[in-house]
């Protein structure tokens, strides 16, 4: 019977000094003491170990019952006695082992674990590895520093939930789980405070670089794709209080605002490797960016903050975590940064934001990422909400500083329908000039003229393909109607009288060719079609499609003519339009041609 064969292991041991203790005697009390586990009598292993007489065996072979321990404490069921007693067991392990041996053990244990059973074992043995590591005298940080890496670790690889229903079931148990381990880190986090309220020069840095690292582990994941906005029906969000923890740890330790403003990263390793410094540098860019998300979006620790910075500052501190944020595919991700981006916008008033920073590089790369998400992101609300944050951004420049990006726009958008836009704001900021008593010189003059070099042209002249780029010379021709009509000949404020003829020899000429060749190719194209239905068996004659490597579904050949009559209307739309501006033209000029005759 084991339990007897387990006392007769004890009572030899029993008599023998803590030195003397061999290897075969570790074995034989493994074996043994998982024998009574397996074959259910936990009661008796319990009374075995909680018998004074035995505390230096235990103390020196109780650590090897961890692994069996903690499978039968799995096996059996919530309410079921043989679990409690197992329970106690390991209770007793935790204060009667050899404390370094115990660790180790522990930790083991936690690493050998995987999928489902990952949060149920952190939890479990959360308590007894917290006890252990407080009675540590020797390299105690490294032993915290170990254990927090090791846990978030075995965390990452799950998913984090992210809908009100996946938060609510926790199926996997990480939501109760992360905020198990920031309990386990307090007494750690009480520590450090201690011991820097004891002296204003706190030498003993490692326990709080190896908490700052666990904070910087959390942010990443899984605060950074969790869900983080408050959710109608879940009382207290685990991920909203898990935030709120991290942020209270970084206070605490005094690495709130350094993080946040002067972007300290703690002691990071130095990698010979440069594929595991580059990873060790996105990591940290994706935690910081997670931090500023929260105390500006979310005003986690907003009542630490100090209320001395401008608006502009704080949009320049965070441009750097929102360009990291935005460059991101995931909608958990990409919306935060869209969100911080937002947020310190609606901090600002409308043109105080001086042309200067656009010297900053991240001032020119994050509206360009912004584009990337209207014109790529397959998500419908965040392409939406990114071209209100452009129209935002834009809004916030002063005038030289809208002038520069949409220069900036025009030249690396690549898309038609961005340049579109950005040719409507450049016309209603040219109205703005035109109307208002005060001069601006950004969009009148040669400043307008030069910006009109850019606008009034035809990327490859004639050859130019106008339907993809119709939502721009559409855009374009209506500026220069505007202008016609606003600006008169004697006025000339916006110049474009002065460079009608280079407008009419690069815009307007090969506009015209190009429409006249591009009509003709869909027309032969639409009478080809209506020939080959004929021909045809069927009019369910199909085609396939191909579209970004991609390939559509087939096209029947009524469908094939409805697309091309569909780029015949576009021509004419255009046509029109072009019609009536060099209309308005040669009304103009015969007008100034009359009053001067």
């Amino acid at each position: 019977m084991a339990v007897d064969e387990l006392q007769a292991i004890v009572q030899r041991c029993q008599v023998l000094e803590e030195a003397d203790f061999k290897g075969e005697d570790f074995d034989l009390f493994q074996v043994a003491g998982q024998k009574c586990l397996e074959d259910g009598y936990a009661a008796q292993l319990l009374e075995v170990i909680k018998n004074e007489k035995n505390k230096v065996i235990i103390k020196n072979m109780g650590w090897n019952l961890i692994s069996p321990l903690v499978r039968c404490i799995f096996i059996y069921k919530q309410e079921d006695d043989k679990r409690e007693h197992c329970l106690k067991i390991l209770d007793q392990l935790a204060q009667l082992c050899n404390p370094k041996e115990l660790f180790l053990g522990l930790l083991e244990q936690i690493e050998q674990t995987s999928g489902e059973q990952v949060c149920q074992t952190v939890m479990l043995l959360l308590q007894p590895l917290q006890t252990v590591l407080l009675k540590l005298q020797n390299k105690k940080a490294y032993s915290v520093g170990l254990s927090l890496a090791m846990i978030m670790n075995q965390l990452t690889p799950l998913p984090v939930p992210y809908t009100k229903q996946q938060i609510q079931e926790d199926k996997l148990g990480l939501c109760q789980c992360c905020n198990a381990v920031v309990d386990f880190a307090k007494p750690f986090v009480n520590e450090v405070v201690k011991n820097m309220e004891k002296s204003s020069e706190y030498n003993d840095m490692e326990l709080k670089e190896e908490l700052l690292k666990f904070c910087m582990k959390s942010l990443k994941y899984p605060l950074l794709t969790a869900q983080l906005e408050q959710l109608e029906g879940i009382e207290e969000h685990p991920f909203r209080h898990f935030a709120t923890e991290i942020i209270d740890i970084l206070w605490n330790i005094g690495e709130l605002i350094p993080l946040v403003f002067l972007h300290r990263k703690g002691k990071s390793p130095h990698w010979e490797n440069q594929e595991f410094a580059d990873i060790e540098r996105k990591n940290t860019a994706d935690s910081l960016a997670c931090l500023s998300y929260l105390m500006f979006v979310q005003h986690f620790g907003i009542d630490c903050f100090p209320m001395v910075f401008s608006p502009s500052y704080l949009l320049q501190c965070n441009m750097m975590h929102i360009e990291v944020l935005l460059k991101r595919t995931e909608e958990s991700v990409l919306s935060k940064g869209l969100d911080l981006f937002e947020s310190c916008l609606l901090r600002m008033e409308d043109n105080s934001l001086l042309h200067q920073y656009l010297e900053f590089r991240d001032f020119i790369n994050v509206p360009q990422d912004l584009v990337k998400v209207m014109t790529l992101c397959p998500i419908e609300h965040l392409r939406k909400k990114s071209l209100n944050i452009l129209q935002l951004f834009i809004d916030k420049f002063d005038a030289e500083g809208k002038y520069t990006l949409f220069r900036c726009l025009l030249k690396t958008s690549n898309h038609a329908g961005v340049e579109g836009y950005i040719i409507k704001n450049i016309k209603d900021q040219i109205h703005l000039s035109l109307t208002k008593a005060c001069d601006n010189i950004w969009f009148t003059g040669h400043h307008l003229i030069s910006l009109l070099d850019l606008v009034l042209s035809l990327p490859e002249g004639a050859e130019t393909d106008l339907l993809q780029n119709s939502d721009r010379i559409m855009a374009s021709l209506n500026l220069l109607r505007y202008l016609i009509i606003k600006d008169c000949e004697s006025d000339n404020q916006t110049g474009v009288w002065t460079t009608l003829a280079k407008i009419k020899q690069n815009f307007l000429k090969p506009l015209h060719v190009g429409l006249n060749m591009s009509k003709a190719h869909y027309e032969a194209e639409i009478k080809n079609k209506k020939e080959n239905r004929r021909e045809a068996h069927s009019s369910k004659t199909v085609c396939s499609v191909t579209v970004g490597g991609e390939k559509m579904p087939a096209m029947t050949t009524e469908m094939q003519l409805q697309v091309l009559h569909s780029a015949l209307f576009t021509f004419d739309l255009i046509e029109s339009v072009l019609a009536r501006v060099e209309e308005l033209i040669e009304v103009k000029i015969k007008a100034v041609m009359d009053e001067n005759s």
